[in-house]
């Protein structure tokens, strides 16, 4: 069963962290899965026109993330190793990453991101795996 307050507490916490104001972006959160989605803007790009592999890390690793920790309602998890693989440049319109958990143990989640275009194409895709911490989610860190 989806814990729908869990969901909205996480995307409250995303929005209010302070790098999510240079990226300006949309969460959206259901059972084991995330969705997340931003324009593409010219000071997210490299020397060459298009956007910088940090910009598809970000979009990739929180849409994992956050379809992790959807599952995870005590503490906030952590990226324990991510890997990316970018298929094609992106330059202008809007990008969507959807996250899915596809393995979970007591210990570790283990969650898959596709990064698409706004024409539908897929642009990057990675995988991560993410661990319980001890930091409690809680309202000190927009848990609310």
């Amino acid at each position: 069963m989806e814990n729908q307050e869990h969901f909205r507490k996480l995307e409250r916490m995303y929005a209010s962290a302070p790098i999510n104001e240079f990226y300006k972006p949309n969460l959206e959160i259901s059972e084991g899965e995330a969705v997340l989605e931003f324009a593409v803007q010219k000071k997210f790009f490299h020397a060459a026109g298009a956007i910088h592999g940090s910009v598809y890390f970000k979009a990739l690793d929180d849409a994992a993330y956050f379809a992790a920790n959807s599952l995870i309602e005590d503490v906030f998890v952590l990226t324990s190793n991510f890997n990316i693989y970018l298929l094609r440049p992106v330059s202008s319109g809007r990008i969507r990453a959807v996250g899915r958990v596809v393995n979970q143990t007591k210990k570790l989640l283990i969650a898959e991101a596709i990064l698409y275009d706004e024409q539908g194409r897929e642009v990057a895709r990675g995988s991560g795996s993410f661990m319980h911490s001890q930091m409690a989610l809680t309202e000190e860190i927009g848990y609310c």
